[in-house]
């Protein structure tokens, strides 16, 4: 892998950057005596890796010049032009951006990311920006180590698998579990270690089969690697799992690099020939890729030894897009043309849902040279929502067309029950003006205050809507009464078609299911199963647990309001 300090001396541009920026930061130190700028230089590291333009990479070298040093918007224009302190800029701005820990606030910053950066090389660098912070995370307080790396957890590592960028993601989630959660890290490291090296050792022994197979089938992989399960996602996957490591069949998988999406197919057809393949574990995410484009065929297998092995079989294009995501597209944009390009595949199955995975993919298809490439870049993937800021700085993401009444509402109930006016980005606004994206809107309330009918025919939001007509029912004196709903908890054996039984009886006695949460317990001798239902009836209620009892499976049955 080349290095900046090597690159410097082979691009102007570069050099030019390398050389602002370690003079914008002289002096400084980090909290761990570090010069500054040592940041700034591995920052751009990663965006060497990741196979970025000279623009991204100069950018992210300088990326924080205007928040740390003196320097100007204006210096840095007239120093390297309009795009490089666009970037540089929007990374500023994404900086400014507070994350308040709930999980609604999580989703909707990383929408306002995104919806912010007109240009998508800013998430990047802001992405390879928090990839070291993360990795010099043990130098900084206790108190500051666990919220930075709560805001990874549930913004950044979220956002760069929204990009494409699984082995980032992975990686930032990795950084940020010991943090989190120090005991079952520390459960993990002790447990786990070995259990990885008895599977990879396994693994090996099955290689010479695997390859002998498909030689014969005419298929010569690649590349073989196995990949093992990260701690963070390993941990996850254990919580649904009783944490029994028994139960995890993927800790290490087999897989498999191949030339064509044909060789793929074939793959998984050899390695059904060798083993017996377990039902329900067949994954044609190639077919069906994932929502963030993920393409690959995953299945898992009754091996030698009675051994269960998961296989991931993929072509080259496909594992670097797996790996880098949105960065893969541009490498190999920077490639087109020259004898090293591969054709890219087009055999991708559309999916019109995921409008803006849709437009990812259609960059490498559209342009035909870099600079086309990198102003595709530049797109708004939220048009069709816009998000607003309080004051304190809490993001709420609003339809298009959203007024202040549905902000307040937004906010809570009460809030928009007692509005009395709105200010608009300091000033006073009308409750039916139309908001727009990153407005900063105080919402002024009054004690007692009930909403007005007019509102209806303004507000934008369902949510809105509901709950002004609610108040106004209440203060009309007009109050329904609104049923509760009944929690059965049901234990039956395991037996198949159990809980068509169960549901059947409750749709016999005419009670409508809400929903229904099932799980085995017991090393699957019995099922239990947590159905909500649309009812408070007493009467209905204990005839219902006699006609339940009568099920020759179930053997204890619960019930609660909720």
């Amino acid at each position: 892998m080349k290095k900046i300090e090597t690159l410097k001396n082979e691009s102007i541009l570069i050099g030019k950057a390398y050389e602002f920026s370690r003079k914008a930061h002289e002096g400084q130190k980090r909290v761990s005596s570090e010069p500054y700028f040592s940041h700034c230089v591995a920052t751009a590291q990663s965006l060497l890796e990741w196979k970025l333009d000279e623009v991204t990479i100069a950018a992210g070298l300088m990326h924080d010049v205007l928040e740390d040093t003196e320097v100007t918007i204006e210096t840095l224009k007239k120093e390297f032009g309009e795009k490089i302190s666009f970037l540089v800029n929007g990374v500023t701005k994404l900086g400014k951006i507070k994350y308040r820990g709930r999980e609604i606030q999580a989703a909707t910053l990383r929408k306002m990311v995104l919806a912010m950066a007109e240009d998508l090389r800013v998430v990047i660098i802001k992405l390879a920006d928090r990839r070291h912070n993360m990795q010099t995370l043990k130098v900084l307080p206790p108190q500051k180590q666990k919220r930075i790396a709560q805001e990874t957890m549930e913004v950044y590592s979220p956002l760069a698998y929204r990009l494409g960028m699984q082995k980032l993601s992975g990686e930032l989630e990795d950084l940020a579990f010991p943090y989190i959660y120090p005991r079952e890290y520390r459960w993990l490291i002790e447990n786990v270690a070995d259990r990885y090296e008895q599977r990879e050792k396994y693994l090996r022994k099955i290689q010479p089969t695997v390859e002998k197979a498909l030689k014969e089938a005419g298929v010569e992989p690649m590349a073989v690697d196995f990949r093992a399960k990260r701690y963070a996602s390993l941990y996850k996957k254990l919580l649904r799992y009783d944490m029994d490591l028994d139960k995890i069949h993927d800790l290490v998988a087999f897989r498999l690099i191949v030339n064509t999406v044909e060789d793929c197919y074939t793959a998984l057809g050899v390695i059904h020939k060798l083993w017996p393949p377990i039902p329900g574990r067949i994954k044609d995410y190639i077919a069906m890729p994932k929502s963030n484009w993920y393409r690959s065929l995953h299945t898992t297998v009754l091996c030698e030894d009675q051994k269960i092995v998961e296989f991931q079989i993929r072509t080259k294009e496909m594992h670097d897009e797996a790996e880098n995501g949105i960065a893969a597209h541009w490498a190999y944009e920077q490639i087109k043309g020259s004898k090293n390009y591969a054709k890219r595949q087009t055999s991708v199955a559309n999916n019109r849902e995921m409008v803006w995975v849709e437009q990812l993919r259609s960059w490498q298809k559209e342009f035909s040279d870099p600079k086309e490439f990198i102003d595709s870049l530049k797109i708004d993937f939220f048009r069709d929502r816009i998000f607003i800021i309080t004051p304190k700085g809490e993001v709420f993401d609003l339809p298009q067309g959203a007024t202040p009444i549905d902000f307040a509402y937004a906010i809570h109930t009460d809030v928009g029950n007692q509005c009395i006016g709105a200010k608009v980005n300091g000033r006073i606004a009308a409750l039916d003006s139309k908001l727009h994206s990153q407005d900063i809107v105080e919402i002024i309330t009054q004690k007692g205050k009930k909403p007005s009918a007019d509102w209806l025919e303004f507000a934008v939001t369902g949510s809105a809507k509901s709950k002004i007509r609610s108040a106004l029912k209440e203060k009309r004196g007009i109050l329904h009464k609104v049923k509760k709903v009944t929690e059965f908890k049901i234990i039956a054996e395991d037996k198949m078609g159990v809980l068509k039984d169960v549901a059947g009886v409750i749709s016999r006695s005419h009670i409508n299911i809400l929903s229904i949460n099932s799980s085995s317990q017991s090393h699957g001798r019995f099922h239990v199963m947590k159905i909500k239902c649309g009812t408070d009836d007493k009467d209905k209620i204990m005839k219902l647990i006699l006609k339940l009892k009568g099920v020759k499976t179930v053997k204890e049955i619960e019930y609660r309001f909720v």
